[in-house]
């Protein structure tokens, strides 16, 4: 699929540099850097999904635009953060549903690039109360497809410490219905990501995570 790699070792190279001067005053000096070899390289990869994304799915959305498209922004909303550094130090890609692409939480894929800890995920990550309660309706009246759209899939994300109310401590699936995320992800490692055969790879980890999206997607009333 793909002959010619996205990304590069100067990829995480400059993002491990960031960490180390997180500030206003260093990114300015090497924002030309940053444009070169983090920025434009995500848009052109974001762009290029597009196609296999859409074979995976027509809902999903791969937008390649520089500013409100899929490419997360690297600066930090620091206003309620006692974190005060300007910049994230990794760089986040999502693919949200057609239907909902101002919703963040909603059923998606999702792409991180940072030094040692890339990966592909997907699912609904902190579901606001209306969503969830859907979405543990569903897993509760039709078992059969949750165990399916899950099979092979480790879900990963928070969870209640009780039984949410209404459900069972019995329940066979009680352990799945006290979830708060139902989100997998799939590793890669930076050498992974800056081979020719990454978007192949990244499609193929899609692929595998999507029944999990489009079960949370039906159960929310969306289309997949």
């Amino acid at each position: 699929m793909a002959t010619k790699a996205h990304f590069t070792p100067e990829l995480f190279q400059f993002l491990k540099q960031l960490r180390q001067h997180n500030n206003r005053a260093w990114f300015l000096r090497n924002k030309e850097q940053y444009e070169t070899v983090v920025r434009g390289p995500c848009l052109r990869f974001i762009a290029a999904f597009a196609v296999p994304l859409h074979e995976i799915s027509p809902w999903p959305v791969a937008d390649p635009r520089p500013s409100g498209g899929s490419l997360f922004r690297i600066y930090r909303d620091i206003r309620f953060s006692a974190d005060k550094s300007p910049y994230k130090t990794y760089i986040g890609m999502h693919f949200p549903h057609k239907a909902a692409t101002e919703e963040v939480h909603g059923p998606s894929f999702y792409l991180q690039l940072e030094p040692g800890n890339g990966f592909a995920a997907a699912g609904s990550w902190h579901p606001d109360s209306r969503s969830l309660a859907r979405i543990r309706d569903a897993l509760a009246g039709k078992p059969d497809a949750w165990k399916q759209a899950c099979r092979g899939l480790l879900l990963e994300g928070d969870s209640l410490t009780r039984p949410p109310r209404g459900y069972s401590p019995q329940h066979p699936l009680i352990e799945d219905l006290k979830r708060k995320d139902f989100v997998t992800s799939i590793e890669f490692t930076d050498a992974a990501v800056c081979s020719p055969r990454f978007m192949p790879d990244f499609v193929r980890a899609c692929r595998k995570m999507a029944p999990l999206v489009a079960f949370l997607a039906k159960a929310v009333g969306l289309p997949f």
